[in-house]
């Protein structure tokens, strides 16, 4: 742009009547384009565009449609006798016939009953403790210290459920070494893995042992998301460790723990099939058989598979609607949900 300079007119003339020639026009408002007025970018340029992240995306997509969308359709044989030879989908359509056996059959009513309590445990025992470790590995001023721990505490998510089961079984077992230990002590030996009211607390006592580290890690990445603007303002106002924790910390790590809450309760009833059928045994069926060691036994063991599709299919009904509750419940309550 040229600078431009303005001379004193002739003849006492003002200067701010004077118009200067090579000032230059003010530049033209520029067009606007396709995404300025709207329109949608049509899906060969974003395609074109960001073709990586679809290709990333491609083997997931691929994963459910294949491993969870397709066999829905399996869910017909719950209202068509199946018959091994047949028809994928089943040879005759019966109705309701299947429901109606399993919400007459008391042993599935025990069994629904024992899912419930099982699951409930290890959402009430191992939900909050990834919160709890978190929140304290935060406290900590040791990186060294903070990385050992977390390092011993993520370890045992990596172990197979084989490995886990055969390690409590070595431990528990008439001659293991807590046995050892009650003996020692003076007292006697006690079969823990042959004992009904032991199974819960084996169970969910291994699934907090072998979670809780691994839980630990969102919480961690989410707590690095709080400003710590926060913080020196609490510490101002004359808030202490604790009430900074509850006042500050919680709050901002509270969409995490509402997005996590959601899932765990959507998988309620979904208990570790793996390790409740390597732990349990006819002895301890009263308090560890669930719905899908269950389903287990009566469709594969006994080959009645249009009833097993007819448990399952309820199985999934009842998860659908506890998470739509819950994703409700949280949007009313907290503000925070899934959707």
């Amino acid at each position: 742009m040229r600078s431009t300079r303005v001379l004193a007119p002739p003849g006492g003339a003002r200067a701010e009547d004077v118009v200067a020639d090579d000032v230059p026009a003010p530049p033209a408002a520029p067009r606007r384009g396709r995404a300025a007025r709207g329109r949608p970018v049509p899906w060969r340029v974003t395609l074109r565009r960001d073709w990586p992240l679809y290709a990333l995306a491609v083997a997931p997509v691929l994963f459910l449609l294949v491993f969870r969308y397709l066999p829905m359709a399996g869910n017909a044989i719950a209202f068509r006798r199946f018959r091994p030879g047949g028809s994928i989908f089943g040879d005759e359509f019966v109705g309701l016939r299947y429901i109606q056996m399993f919400m007459n059959d008391p042993t599935f009513w025990a069994v629904f009953t024992n899912t419930i309590v099982l699951g409930g445990l290890t959402l009430l025992v191992c939900f909050p403790l990834p919160i709890v470790l978190a929140l304290m590995l935060n406290e900590l001023r040791s990186r060294r210290f903070k990385r050992v721990v977390q390092s011993i505490s993520y370890l045992p998510h990596f172990l197979s459920v084989v490995i886990v089961v055969g390690m409590l079984m070595q431990l528990l077992s008439l001659q293991g070494t807590v046995n050892q230990l009650i003996e020692g002590l003076g007292g006697d030996a006690v079969p823990f893995l042959q004992r009904p009211e032991w199974f819960r607390v084996i169970y969910v006592g291994s699934e907090m042992w072998q979670t809780v580290g691994w839980g630990t890690i969102l919480y961690l990445a989410a707590l690095t998301t709080v400003d710590t603007s926060l913080y020196e303002a609490a510490r101002i106002d004359g808030a202490n460790r604790w009430q900074q924790t509850w006042h500050v910390t919680l709050p901002g790590i509270r969409p995490t723990m509402v997005t996590l809450l959601i899932l765990n309760v959507g998988t309620f009833l979904n208990v570790g099939f793996e390790k409740v059928l390597l732990l349990y045994n006819p002895l301890t069926y009263e308090t560890a058989d669930v719905i899908s060691t269950y389903l287990y036994r009566v469709g594969l063991v006994s080959n009645n598979l249009s009833y097993a599709a007819a448990i399952g299919l309820f199985q999934a009904v009842i998860g659908l609607i506890m998470i739509l509750t819950a994703n409700l419940i949280s949007r009313r309550a907290v503000g925070a949900s899934l959707w």
